[in-house]
Protein backbone atom coordinates (compact mmCIF):
# COMPACT_ATOMS: atom_id res chain seq x y z
CA UNK A 1 0.00 0.00 0.00
CA UNK A 2 3.30 2.29 -0.34
CA UNK A 3 3.87 4.72 -3.17
CA UNK A 4 3.97 3.22 -6.60
CA UNK A 5 7.41 3.05 -8.26
CA UNK A 6 8.07 6.02 -10.19
CA UNK A 7 7.49 4.36 -13.53
CA UNK A 8 4.03 3.05 -12.42
CA UNK A 9 3.34 6.58 -11.97
CA UNK A 10 4.31 8.58 -15.09
CA UNK A 11 3.03 5.20 -17.12
CA UNK A 12 -0.55 6.66 -17.50
CA UNK A 13 0.37 9.60 -19.99
CA UNK A 14 3.45 8.35 -22.02
CA UNK A 15 1.09 7.47 -24.76
CA UNK A 16 -0.96 10.97 -23.95
CA UNK A 17 2.58 12.31 -25.17
CA UNK A 18 3.24 11.00 -28.58
CA UNK A 19 2.09 13.57 -30.67
CA UNK A 20 5.28 16.32 -29.53
CA UNK A 21 6.12 15.73 -26.26
CA UNK A 22 3.48 17.06 -24.46
CA UNK A 23 3.88 18.35 -20.56
CA UNK A 24 1.38 17.44 -18.03
CA UNK A 25 0.37 20.98 -18.07
CA UNK A 26 -1.53 20.50 -21.52
CA UNK A 27 -4.05 18.45 -20.04
CA UNK A 28 -5.46 21.55 -19.14
CA UNK A 29 -5.59 23.29 -22.08
CA UNK A 30 -8.35 21.25 -23.74
CA UNK A 31 -10.43 21.50 -26.93
CA UNK A 32 -13.59 19.63 -27.65
CA UNK A 33 -14.13 17.17 -25.03
CA UNK A 34 -11.43 18.04 -22.93
CA UNK A 35 -8.50 17.06 -25.21
CA UNK A 36 -5.39 18.88 -25.94
CA UNK A 37 -5.85 20.70 -29.64
CA UNK A 38 -2.44 18.31 -30.56
CA UNK A 39 -4.10 15.27 -30.16
CA UNK A 40 -6.59 16.05 -32.68
CA UNK A 41 -3.79 15.91 -35.49
CA UNK A 42 -3.98 12.59 -37.13
CA UNK A 43 -2.47 9.62 -35.65
CA UNK A 44 0.81 8.16 -36.67
CA UNK A 45 0.12 4.87 -39.47
CA UNK A 46 0.24 1.85 -36.79
CA UNK A 47 0.05 3.73 -34.09
CA UNK A 48 -2.43 2.69 -30.93
CA UNK A 49 -3.35 5.05 -28.03
CA UNK A 50 -5.19 1.65 -26.14
CA UNK A 51 -6.83 -1.52 -27.42
CA UNK A 52 -7.62 -3.75 -29.14
CA UNK A 53 -9.93 -4.70 -26.58
CA UNK A 54 -12.71 -7.85 -27.11
CA UNK A 55 -15.51 -6.49 -25.82
CA UNK A 56 -18.72 -8.65 -26.34
CA UNK A 57 -18.11 -12.02 -28.08
CA UNK A 58 -20.57 -13.95 -29.17
CA UNK A 59 -20.50 -17.33 -31.71
CA UNK A 60 -20.63 -15.27 -34.60
CA UNK A 61 -19.65 -11.78 -34.39
CA UNK A 62 -17.21 -9.97 -32.20
CA UNK A 63 -17.15 -6.47 -30.72
CA UNK A 64 -13.64 -4.75 -30.60
CA UNK A 65 -13.01 -1.54 -28.68
CA UNK A 66 -9.78 0.53 -29.74
CA UNK A 67 -7.99 3.76 -29.08
CA UNK A 68 -5.67 6.02 -31.28
CA UNK A 69 -3.71 9.20 -29.91
CA UNK A 70 -5.27 11.33 -32.55
CA UNK A 71 -7.46 10.90 -35.70
CA UNK A 72 -7.16 8.20 -37.86
CA UNK A 73 -9.29 5.78 -40.22
CA UNK A 74 -8.70 2.03 -38.14
CA UNK A 75 -10.26 -1.17 -39.17
CA UNK A 76 -9.39 -4.84 -37.84
CA UNK A 77 -7.95 -7.72 -40.24
CA UNK A 78 -8.36 -11.07 -38.86
CA UNK A 79 -8.60 -15.07 -39.84
CA UNK A 80 -8.62 -18.19 -37.85
CA UNK A 81 -5.15 -19.10 -36.36
CA UNK A 82 -5.53 -22.41 -38.64
CA UNK A 83 -5.76 -20.57 -41.70
CA UNK A 84 -3.35 -17.44 -41.74
CA UNK A 85 -4.42 -16.99 -45.27
CA UNK A 86 -8.22 -16.30 -44.79
CA UNK A 87 -8.49 -13.03 -43.84
CA UNK A 88 -11.28 -10.54 -43.52
CA UNK A 89 -11.39 -6.77 -42.74
CA UNK A 90 -14.17 -4.71 -40.85
CA UNK A 91 -15.51 -1.40 -41.80
CA UNK A 92 -13.58 1.26 -41.67
CA UNK A 93 -14.29 3.86 -38.81
CA UNK A 94 -12.51 7.18 -38.37
CA UNK A 95 -11.72 8.49 -34.47
CA UNK A 96 -11.99 11.89 -33.99
CA UNK A 97 -12.63 14.24 -30.69
CA UNK A 98 -16.27 14.10 -30.50
CA UNK A 99 -15.91 10.25 -30.02
CA UNK A 100 -12.65 10.61 -27.60
CA UNK A 101 -10.55 9.11 -30.80
CA UNK A 102 -12.12 5.94 -29.47
CA UNK A 103 -13.88 3.31 -32.18
CA UNK A 104 -16.07 0.01 -31.58
CA UNK A 105 -15.25 -2.38 -34.34
CA UNK A 106 -17.69 -5.18 -35.62
CA UNK A 107 -16.03 -8.45 -36.47
CA UNK A 108 -19.20 -10.25 -38.56
CA UNK A 109 -19.55 -13.56 -40.27
CA UNK A 110 -17.42 -15.79 -37.89
CA UNK A 111 -17.32 -19.29 -37.00
CA UNK A 112 -18.70 -20.83 -33.36
CA UNK A 113 -15.70 -21.84 -31.41
CA UNK A 114 -12.61 -20.41 -33.77
CA UNK A 115 -9.52 -18.01 -32.94
CA UNK A 116 -9.03 -15.49 -34.60
CA UNK A 117 -5.43 -13.77 -34.76
CA UNK A 118 -6.94 -9.85 -35.17
CA UNK A 119 -4.62 -7.22 -35.99
CA UNK A 120 -6.04 -3.09 -35.99
CA UNK A 121 -5.34 -0.91 -38.96
CA UNK A 122 -4.30 2.39 -38.32
CA UNK A 123 -4.30 5.12 -41.27
CA UNK A 124 -3.55 1.87 -43.64
CA UNK A 125 -0.50 0.17 -41.40
CA UNK A 126 -1.07 -2.75 -38.85
CA UNK A 127 0.09 -2.32 -35.15
CA UNK A 128 1.38 -5.60 -35.64
CA UNK A 129 2.61 -5.40 -31.94
CA UNK A 130 -0.53 -5.40 -30.88
CA UNK A 131 -2.19 -8.72 -32.18
CA UNK A 132 -5.08 -10.17 -30.24
CA UNK A 133 -6.59 -13.42 -30.29
CA UNK A 134 -10.35 -13.40 -30.84
CA UNK A 135 -12.36 -16.33 -29.49
CA UNK A 136 -15.73 -17.25 -30.84
CA UNK A 137 -18.24 -19.02 -28.33
CA UNK A 138 -18.44 -22.55 -29.73
CA UNK A 139 -22.13 -24.16 -30.24
CA UNK A 140 -22.81 -26.79 -27.79
CA UNK A 141 -26.62 -26.37 -26.37
CA UNK A 142 -28.67 -29.10 -27.75
CA UNK A 143 -25.35 -30.74 -29.18
CA UNK A 144 -23.02 -31.44 -26.12
CA UNK A 145 -22.10 -30.74 -22.88
CA UNK A 146 -21.36 -27.00 -22.24
CA UNK A 147 -17.80 -25.68 -22.09
CA UNK A 148 -15.68 -25.34 -19.15
CA UNK A 149 -15.34 -21.35 -18.77
CA UNK A 150 -13.21 -19.25 -16.52
CA UNK A 151 -14.70 -15.61 -15.53
CA UNK A 152 -12.42 -12.82 -13.73
CA UNK A 153 -14.06 -10.25 -11.76
CA UNK A 154 -13.43 -7.41 -9.66
CA UNK A 155 -13.74 -3.81 -9.08
CA UNK A 156 -11.96 -0.39 -7.51
CA UNK A 157 -8.91 0.03 -9.95
CA UNK A 158 -7.72 2.84 -8.48
CA UNK A 159 -4.26 4.32 -10.87
CA UNK A 160 -2.34 7.60 -8.76
CA UNK A 161 -2.53 10.69 -10.55
CA UNK A 162 -0.70 13.13 -8.34
CA UNK A 163 -1.38 16.26 -10.01
CA UNK A 164 -4.83 15.58 -8.98
CA UNK A 165 -4.83 13.32 -5.94
CA UNK A 166 -5.75 14.32 -2.56
CA UNK A 167 -2.20 14.93 -0.53
CA UNK A 168 -0.42 12.38 1.49
CA UNK A 169 0.32 8.85 1.04
CA UNK A 170 -0.90 7.13 -2.64
CA UNK A 171 -4.54 5.72 -2.39
CA UNK A 172 -3.49 3.34 -5.68
CA UNK A 173 -1.29 0.46 -5.54
CA UNK A 174 -0.60 -3.45 -6.27
CA UNK A 175 -0.55 -3.25 -10.60
CA UNK A 176 1.25 -6.17 -10.70
CA UNK A 177 -2.44 -7.61 -10.18
CA UNK A 178 -2.58 -7.19 -14.17
CA UNK A 179 -0.01 -9.88 -14.82
CA UNK A 180 -1.50 -13.02 -13.31
CA UNK A 181 -4.76 -12.29 -14.61
CA UNK A 182 -3.53 -11.82 -17.89
CA UNK A 183 -2.14 -15.25 -17.32
CA UNK A 184 -5.66 -16.76 -16.48
CA UNK A 185 -6.63 -16.30 -20.69
CA UNK A 186 -10.04 -16.26 -19.14
CA UNK A 187 -12.93 -16.16 -21.08
CA UNK A 188 -14.58 -13.11 -19.92
CA UNK A 189 -14.11 -10.40 -17.28
CA UNK A 190 -16.74 -8.97 -15.55
CA UNK A 191 -15.71 -5.16 -13.86
CA UNK A 192 -17.53 -4.69 -10.91
CA UNK A 193 -17.94 -0.93 -10.90
CA UNK A 194 -15.54 1.74 -9.30
CA UNK A 195 -13.28 0.82 -12.62
CA UNK A 196 -11.24 4.53 -12.63
CA UNK A 197 -11.78 7.27 -9.79
CA UNK A 198 -13.18 10.54 -10.98
CA UNK A 199 -11.14 13.21 -8.63
CA UNK A 200 -13.04 15.98 -7.44
CA UNK A 201 -12.08 18.33 -10.20
CA UNK A 202 -12.87 15.91 -13.01
CA UNK A 203 -16.76 16.01 -12.25
CA UNK A 204 -16.79 19.51 -12.42
CA UNK A 205 -17.39 19.07 -16.27
CA UNK A 206 -17.59 16.39 -18.59
CA UNK A 207 -14.30 17.57 -20.63
CA UNK A 208 -12.48 16.37 -16.74
CA UNK A 209 -14.46 13.20 -16.90
CA UNK A 210 -13.29 12.38 -20.45
CA UNK A 211 -9.55 13.06 -19.34
CA UNK A 212 -9.80 10.30 -16.60
CA UNK A 213 -10.79 7.83 -18.60
CA UNK A 214 -8.29 8.59 -21.31
CA UNK A 215 -5.36 8.70 -18.53
CA UNK A 216 -6.28 5.27 -17.11
CA UNK A 217 -6.81 3.24 -20.63
CA UNK A 218 -3.12 4.48 -21.15
CA UNK A 219 -1.76 2.72 -18.10
CA UNK A 220 0.42 0.39 -19.53
CA UNK A 221 -0.29 -2.55 -17.31
CA UNK A 222 -3.95 -2.07 -17.76
CA UNK A 223 -4.08 -1.92 -21.44
CA UNK A 224 -1.81 -5.29 -21.35
CA UNK A 225 -5.28 -6.97 -19.72
CA UNK A 226 -7.34 -5.28 -21.48
CA UNK A 227 -6.14 -6.61 -24.42
CA UNK A 228 -5.64 -10.63 -23.29
CA UNK A 229 -9.26 -11.35 -22.47
CA UNK A 230 -12.80 -10.27 -23.45
CA UNK A 231 -14.90 -7.29 -20.98
CA UNK A 232 -17.96 -5.78 -19.67
CA UNK A 233 -18.45 -3.58 -17.45
CA UNK A 234 -20.97 -1.82 -14.97
CA UNK A 235 -20.22 0.78 -13.01
CA UNK A 236 -20.61 2.45 -9.44
CA UNK A 237 -20.09 5.76 -7.85
CA UNK A 238 -16.63 6.86 -9.01
CA UNK A 239 -16.71 6.06 -12.51
CA UNK A 240 -20.23 7.25 -12.41
CA UNK A 241 -19.71 10.49 -11.13
CA UNK A 242 -19.01 11.51 -7.67
CA UNK A 243 -18.23 9.78 -4.29
CA UNK A 244 -21.90 8.36 -3.14
CA UNK A 245 -23.84 9.68 -6.10
CA UNK A 246 -27.25 9.17 -7.39
CA UNK A 247 -29.90 9.65 -10.00
CA UNK A 248 -29.31 13.63 -9.54
CA UNK A 249 -25.85 14.17 -10.53
CA UNK A 250 -26.00 16.58 -13.02
CA UNK A 251 -23.69 15.20 -15.68
CA UNK A 252 -25.12 11.69 -15.94
CA UNK A 253 -25.68 12.20 -19.56
CA UNK A 254 -22.58 12.98 -20.19
CA UNK A 255 -21.16 9.80 -17.65
CA UNK A 256 -23.23 7.34 -19.63
CA UNK A 257 -21.60 8.87 -23.30
CA UNK A 258 -18.41 8.02 -21.86
CA UNK A 259 -19.14 4.20 -20.67
CA UNK A 260 -20.46 3.90 -23.73
CA UNK A 261 -17.53 5.07 -25.66
CA UNK A 262 -14.93 3.22 -23.54
CA UNK A 263 -16.63 -0.06 -23.22
CA UNK A 264 -18.03 -2.82 -25.51
CA UNK A 265 -20.84 -4.48 -23.74
CA UNK A 266 -24.00 -6.09 -25.63
CA UNK A 267 -26.13 -3.19 -24.64
CA UNK A 268 -26.85 -0.34 -22.59
CA UNK A 269 -30.62 -0.18 -20.69
CA UNK A 270 -33.19 -1.50 -22.36
CA UNK A 271 -35.54 0.23 -24.73
CA UNK A 272 -36.68 3.76 -23.44
CA UNK A 273 -34.93 2.47 -19.64
CA UNK A 274 -31.61 4.10 -19.43
CA UNK A 275 -28.59 2.62 -17.63
CA UNK A 276 -25.46 0.24 -18.10
CA UNK A 277 -27.89 -2.58 -17.15
CA UNK A 278 -27.44 -5.33 -19.78
CA UNK A 279 -26.89 -9.24 -20.16
CA UNK A 280 -24.47 -11.41 -21.67
CA UNK A 281 -24.34 -15.39 -21.83
CA UNK A 282 -21.24 -17.51 -21.27
CA UNK A 283 -21.69 -21.63 -21.66
CA UNK A 284 -24.49 -22.51 -19.45
CA UNK A 285 -24.29 -19.07 -17.52
CA UNK A 286 -26.73 -16.01 -17.97
CA UNK A 287 -24.99 -12.87 -16.44
CA UNK A 288 -27.18 -10.01 -15.33
CA UNK A 289 -25.37 -7.00 -15.23
CA UNK A 290 -27.00 -4.47 -13.12
CA UNK A 291 -27.04 -0.13 -12.91
CA UNK A 292 -26.71 0.97 -8.91
CA UNK A 293 -26.43 4.71 -9.94
CA UNK A 294 -29.09 5.71 -12.56
CA UNK A 295 -32.37 5.52 -10.73
CA UNK A 296 -30.52 5.88 -7.62
CA UNK A 297 -32.54 7.64 -4.66
CA UNK A 298 -30.18 10.14 -2.32
CA UNK A 299 -28.67 8.12 0.39
CA UNK A 300 -30.25 10.29 2.79
CA UNK A 301 -33.85 9.71 1.76
CA UNK A 302 -35.52 7.90 5.21
CA UNK A 303 -34.88 4.03 4.34
CA UNK A 304 -39.01 3.01 4.94
CA UNK A 305 -39.95 5.79 2.15
CA UNK A 306 -41.36 3.47 -0.15
CA UNK A 307 -39.67 5.53 -3.18
CA UNK A 308 -36.34 4.97 -2.34
CA UNK A 309 -34.68 2.66 -5.00
CA UNK A 310 -31.34 1.75 -5.66
CA UNK A 311 -31.95 0.11 -9.07
CA UNK A 312 -35.52 1.14 -9.87
CA UNK A 313 -39.01 0.15 -10.82
CA UNK A 314 -38.19 -0.31 -14.79
CA UNK A 315 -34.91 -2.11 -14.01
CA UNK A 316 -36.05 -4.71 -11.57
CA UNK A 317 -39.10 -5.68 -13.86
CA UNK A 318 -36.58 -6.02 -16.54
CA UNK A 319 -34.40 -8.39 -13.99
CA UNK A 320 -37.40 -10.01 -12.95
CA UNK A 321 -38.87 -10.80 -16.30
CA UNK A 322 -35.36 -11.82 -17.66
CA UNK A 323 -34.99 -14.25 -14.89
CA UNK A 324 -38.43 -15.67 -15.59
CA UNK A 325 -36.65 -16.00 -19.09
CA UNK A 326 -33.73 -17.64 -18.66
CA UNK A 327 -32.78 -21.02 -19.32
CA UNK A 328 -29.43 -21.27 -18.01
CA UNK A 329 -27.75 -23.47 -15.26
CA UNK A 330 -26.17 -20.62 -13.31
CA UNK A 331 -28.00 -17.05 -13.29
CA UNK A 332 -25.49 -14.55 -12.28
CA UNK A 333 -26.51 -10.95 -10.81
CA UNK A 334 -23.68 -8.84 -10.76
CA UNK A 335 -24.04 -5.09 -8.81
CA UNK A 336 -21.66 -2.39 -8.00
CA UNK A 337 -22.47 -2.40 -4.13
CA UNK A 338 -23.21 -4.90 -1.81
CA UNK A 339 -26.97 -6.85 -1.78
CA UNK A 340 -27.33 -9.11 0.71
CA UNK A 341 -24.73 -7.44 3.98
CA UNK A 342 -27.17 -6.45 6.61
CA UNK A 343 -24.22 -4.98 8.50
CA UNK A 344 -23.35 -2.30 5.86
CA UNK A 345 -24.03 1.23 7.00
CA UNK A 346 -22.24 2.47 3.62
CA UNK A 347 -24.22 2.03 0.45
CA UNK A 348 -25.42 -1.70 0.83
CA UNK A 349 -28.73 -2.44 -0.48
CA UNK A 350 -29.93 -3.18 2.71
CA UNK A 351 -30.35 0.52 3.14
CA UNK A 352 -32.89 0.65 0.48
CA UNK A 353 -34.98 -2.06 2.51
CA UNK A 354 -38.75 -2.00 0.79
CA UNK A 355 -37.01 -2.22 -2.97
CA UNK A 356 -34.99 -4.98 -1.60
CA UNK A 357 -38.25 -6.71 0.14
CA UNK A 358 -39.97 -6.68 -3.03
CA UNK A 359 -37.30 -8.59 -4.60
CA UNK A 360 -36.87 -11.37 -1.90
CA UNK A 361 -40.78 -11.81 -2.23
CA UNK A 362 -40.64 -11.94 -5.89
CA UNK A 363 -38.18 -14.53 -5.84
CA UNK A 364 -40.25 -17.15 -2.84
CA UNK A 365 -43.17 -16.81 -5.29
CA UNK A 366 -41.67 -18.08 -8.21
CA UNK A 367 -38.11 -19.90 -6.66
CA UNK A 368 -35.73 -19.59 -9.23
CA UNK A 369 -33.00 -21.37 -9.17
CA UNK A 370 -29.39 -21.26 -10.36
CA UNK A 371 -28.60 -17.44 -9.09
CA UNK A 372 -25.29 -16.35 -6.98
CA UNK A 373 -24.36 -13.16 -6.95
CA UNK A 374 -21.32 -10.66 -7.55
CA UNK A 375 -20.34 -7.14 -6.09
CA UNK A 376 -17.88 -4.80 -5.39
CA UNK A 377 -17.54 -1.62 -3.88
CA UNK A 378 -16.46 -1.64 -0.53
CA UNK A 379 -12.76 -2.30 -0.57
CA UNK A 380 -12.44 -6.18 0.80
CA UNK A 381 -13.45 -9.68 -0.76
CA UNK A 382 -16.31 -12.02 1.18
CA UNK A 383 -18.22 -14.94 0.59
CA UNK A 384 -21.48 -13.95 1.80
CA UNK A 385 -24.42 -16.61 2.85
CA UNK A 386 -27.70 -15.58 3.51
CA UNK A 387 -30.34 -16.95 4.72
CA UNK A 388 -33.73 -16.98 3.25
CA UNK A 389 -37.23 -18.34 5.17
CA UNK A 390 -39.11 -21.59 4.78
CA UNK A 391 -42.11 -20.78 2.47
CA UNK A 392 -44.32 -23.73 0.91
CA UNK A 393 -43.47 -26.03 3.44
CA UNK A 394 -39.77 -25.85 2.09
CA UNK A 395 -36.91 -23.59 2.74
CA UNK A 396 -35.57 -22.17 0.13
CA UNK A 397 -31.72 -22.73 -1.00
CA UNK A 398 -29.09 -19.76 0.75
CA UNK A 399 -27.95 -16.97 -1.65
CA UNK A 400 -24.44 -16.53 -2.15
CA UNK A 401 -23.19 -13.00 -2.90
CA UNK A 402 -19.16 -13.03 -3.96
CA UNK A 403 -18.07 -9.70 -3.14
CA UNK A 404 -14.50 -9.00 -4.71
CA UNK A 405 -12.47 -5.64 -3.84
CA UNK A 406 -10.34 -3.76 -4.38
CA UNK A 407 -8.05 -4.22 -6.87
CA UNK A 408 -6.04 -1.31 -6.79
CA UNK A 409 -7.52 1.05 -4.83
CA UNK A 410 -6.66 0.68 -0.88
CA UNK A 411 -8.40 -2.08 1.47
CA UNK A 412 -10.54 -2.33 4.15
CA UNK A 413 -10.81 -4.02 7.16
CA UNK A 414 -13.99 -5.22 7.19
CA UNK A 415 -17.03 -4.78 9.22
CA UNK A 416 -19.29 -7.38 10.82
CA UNK A 417 -21.46 -9.12 8.64
CA UNK A 418 -23.43 -11.40 10.43
CA UNK A 419 -23.66 -13.75 7.13
CA UNK A 420 -19.89 -13.51 5.62
CA UNK A 421 -18.99 -17.55 4.98
CA UNK A 422 -15.98 -18.49 7.97
CA UNK A 423 -12.48 -17.42 6.29
CA UNK A 424 -13.60 -15.67 3.69
CA UNK A 425 -12.95 -12.23 4.40
CA UNK A 426 -10.03 -10.73 2.63
CA UNK A 427 -8.37 -7.04 3.03
CA UNK A 428 -5.73 -6.76 0.90
CA UNK A 429 -5.63 -6.12 -3.49
CA UNK A 430 -6.98 -9.01 -5.10
CA UNK A 431 -8.96 -10.47 -8.14
CA UNK A 432 -11.79 -13.01 -7.93
CA UNK A 433 -12.11 -16.26 -10.71
CA UNK A 434 -15.29 -18.30 -11.03
CA UNK A 435 -14.96 -21.16 -13.05
CA UNK A 436 -18.18 -23.46 -14.49
CA UNK A 437 -16.75 -27.14 -14.56
CA UNK A 438 -17.80 -30.53 -15.70
CA UNK A 439 -21.00 -32.08 -17.14
CA UNK A 440 -24.27 -32.88 -15.79
CA UNK A 441 -25.38 -33.66 -12.09
CA UNK A 442 -21.40 -32.92 -11.68
CA UNK A 443 -21.20 -29.79 -12.66
CA UNK A 444 -20.49 -26.80 -10.12
CA UNK A 445 -19.19 -23.34 -9.95
CA UNK A 446 -16.11 -23.00 -7.86
CA UNK A 447 -15.28 -19.36 -6.48
CA UNK A 448 -12.04 -18.14 -5.45
CA UNK A 449 -10.33 -14.93 -4.72
CA UNK A 450 -6.74 -14.68 -5.77
CA UNK A 451 -4.03 -12.51 -4.23
CA UNK A 452 -1.80 -9.73 -6.37
CA UNK A 453 0.26 -12.70 -7.65
CA UNK A 454 -2.01 -14.87 -8.55
CA UNK A 455 -2.18 -17.28 -5.10
CA UNK A 456 -5.68 -18.68 -4.14
CA UNK A 457 -6.82 -16.59 -0.71
CA UNK A 458 -9.63 -19.00 -0.38
CA UNK A 459 -12.23 -20.93 -2.44
CA UNK A 460 -15.61 -22.32 -2.26
CA UNK A 461 -17.38 -24.39 -4.52
CA UNK A 462 -21.62 -24.93 -5.36
CA UNK A 463 -22.79 -27.98 -6.62
CA UNK A 464 -26.31 -27.93 -8.55
CA UNK A 465 -27.93 -28.94 -4.87
CA UNK A 466 -26.77 -25.63 -3.61
CA UNK A 467 -28.15 -23.50 -6.00
CA UNK A 468 -32.09 -25.22 -5.92
CA UNK A 469 -31.67 -27.57 -8.92
CA UNK A 470 -33.16 -30.71 -7.64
Amino acid sequence: MGAAPKTELIAPTRRAFLRGGLATSALLATGQWGFPSAWAQPADPGTLFAGPMQGYLAARSAVVWLQTPGAAEVALEYAPEDRPDDKKRTAVRRTDASGQFCAHLVMDDLAPGTRYRTVALVNGKAAADRAIVVRTQPIWLFRGPPPDVTVLTGSCAYVNDPAFDRPGKPYGGGYDIYGPMTQERADLMVWLGDNLYYREVDCQSPQGMALRYRQQRGFAPLDAFLRSTPQVAIWDDHDYGPNDSDASFEFKNASLDLFKTYWANPTYGVGDVAGVFTKTSLADADIFLLDDRWWRSADATSPGERGKVMFGPAQMRWLKNALLHSRARFKIVAAGGQLFNDDDAYEGWNQFPLERADFMGWLQQYRIPGLVFLSGDRHISELIRYPRPIYGGKRDYPLCEFTCSPLNSGPAKGDGDPNRVAGTLVTERNYGVLKLSGEGKNRTLALMTKSVDGKVLWSHTLGLADLGWD
